[in-house]
């Protein structure tokens, strides 16, 4: 049994033009360009390796900043690379058959899988999976953050030796940390290292935090921030669903908003949104006193915000209240001439 450090790099459409319109069977994050993978032995020895360019079908045009990211040209892609199909075949006969993927992180086995189903290749291939950096964080520090590949190699010790944001360069610096953990014990623990993951808030809680929960198996971004808002938006304090104010989008799939409990007054809500393997999202939420450091930052970002940059909803229900009032000052207005 081998393991298989897997790391890829995918293209994705420039906002606003025709490809990212492009209405698709499946939905993609983004269309793998670039797979890079390296061999580390039962015995945990590095081996051989394995690299392909693809050439994109769905995003044709190579976005610049992908680009310089990656250093990948458009013109080598259509001319050193591989329809897609081809190159899952060449990597499945690459790695064997009694493997276990590893990737650092959660997004590269969940983009694999969206595009193996918009081709309409199989994907239970996939299933033996980890990511390495949950194995990391429980035989290092024990924290729950999402390491850097390079703070993990600095906390090894370990001087790169290949390019970053190259599909083969990252997998090999993983391989080499990989190497150096004790994977038997990590992928029989992973489970537990998962959970620790999940109970934190993925090395982003500020001061003052004073609540956190983690929630499953919403549908999309918009059914996770209707039950933030709604149903699972409890005070802290005496369980009562709070009031929603306004939903600010950061950094890394989070968003902030300052609910308010009739009796116990404002808390500062913070949400991270992440996809399971199932294609559906989690939502980790932190709760945040009013007072706290969270709570400022709100504030600031509140303040700088254009006013005639509200959400839809809010937009609609103060158009339908100023409708309603003027149906009310009409009708006034004829029972006076009346």
């Amino acid at each position: 049994m081998d393991y298989i450090v897997l790391d890829m790099e995918w293209n994705q459409p420039w906002p606003g033009s025709p490809s990212a319109k492009k209405v698709l069977p499946v939905q993609i994050r983004g269309e793998i360009i670039q797979i890079g993978a390296v061999r580390v032995t039962e015995e945990q020895l590095v081996a051989d390796e394995f690299q392909t360019l693809i050439q994109p079908r769905i995003y044709r045009r190579l976005n610049r900043r992908v680009s310089k990211l990656t250093g990948i040209k458009e013109a080598q892609l259509h001319r050193d690379g591989i329809p897609f199909p081809q190159a899952v075949e060449e990597f499945r006969k690459w790695c064997g058959e009694d493997v276990i993927f590893l990737t650092w992180g959660f997004d590269d086995i969940g983009i694999l899988r969206e595009n193996l189903r918009l081709f309409g290749l199989s994907e239970d291939w996939t299933e033996r999976w980890y990511n390495a950096q949950m194995i990391f964080n429980a035989q290092t520090d024990g924290s729950s953050s999402q390491k850097a590949l390079k703070t993990a190699m600095e906390m090894f010790e370990i001087e790169p030796s290949r390019p970053a944001h190259d599909a083969l360069g990252d997998a090999y610096h993983t391989a080499l940390i990989c190497a150096m953990l004790d994977l038997k014990k990590g992928t029989a623990q992973y489970e537990q290292a998962l959970k620790n993951h999940d109970n934190g808030f993925h090395g982003a809680e500020l001061p003052g935090c004073i609540a956190r929960k983690v929630f499953y198996d919403y549908a999309d971004k918009r059914a996770a921030l209707a039950a933030m808002s709604g149903e699972e938006n409890l005070c802290p304090t005496c369980g009562r669903q709070m009031l929603s104010s306004r939903w600010f989008a950061q950094p890394g799939h989070r968003y902030m908003d300052l609910a308010a409990c009739p009796e116990h007054g404002k808390f500062l809500i913070r949400i991270r949104m992440s996809e399971q393997p199932n294609g559906l999202t989690r939502v980790s939420r932190l709760t945040y006193e009013a007072t706290s450091e969270a709570a400022a930052a709100y504030a600031r970002r509140a303040e700088k915000a254009d006013p005639q940059d509200q959400p839809y909803a809010s937009r609609r229900r103060r158009r339908r209240r100023a409708a309603s009032q003027e149906i009310r000052d009409n009708q006034g207005g004829t029972t006076a001439s009346e």
